[in-house]
């Protein structure tokens, strides 16, 4: 089996990304299906601290075409499963001003549970993103000039 790895390119141009964390999905069967064929997108996702518990937003996960009646609304909120003492550090992070948490990597652990990296970001203004091109562009020149040498 072929571990899948859908990955949030974006963010990581975004925003700043300051810690990491990994959670479990509750999902339903014909959601699992979707995900193992690799038909998802986390690109606009977020998810939110509500009541002790983390749900995660705007995760769409295309119909399995052969679900049926089983099949779910496409961007519902799912649960994610962190421990307590994860969940009180990051709702204790997330009242700061600024801080957001987005999906940055979706994939399956080696015993088959779909896994989801979460990041505590914060938003990059425009002369970030700049900076970045930037960097990018040199770094891209210099290996450019050691392969020719």
């Amino acid at each position: 089996m072929v571990a899948r790895i859908i990955q949030n390119k974006r963010a990581f141009f975004e925003y700043h990304i300051t810690d990491k964390f990994e959670a479990g999905l509750v999902l339903k069967g014909t959601e699992v299906k979707s995900l193992r064929e690799g038909n998802v997108s986390i690109v606009d996702s977020f998810a939110r601290v509500e009541a002790g518990e983390i749900f995660l937003y705007n995760m769409h996960i295309t119909p399995y075409e052969e679900g049926g009646i089983f099949n779910t609304s496409p961007t519902r909120k799912r649960k994610l499963l962190l421990n307590k003492n994860e969940i009180k550090k990051l709702s204790g992070k997330l009242s700061l001003k600024g801080l957001t948490l987005i999906p940055l990597k979706l994939y399956f652990s080696s015993r088959g549970w779909a896994k989801i990296e979460l990041g505590l970001a914060k938003a990059k203004k425009l002369f970030d993103k700049r900076a970045d091109f930037k960097k990018r562009d040199v770094e891209k020149e210099i290996r450019k000039a050691v392969k020719r040498n």
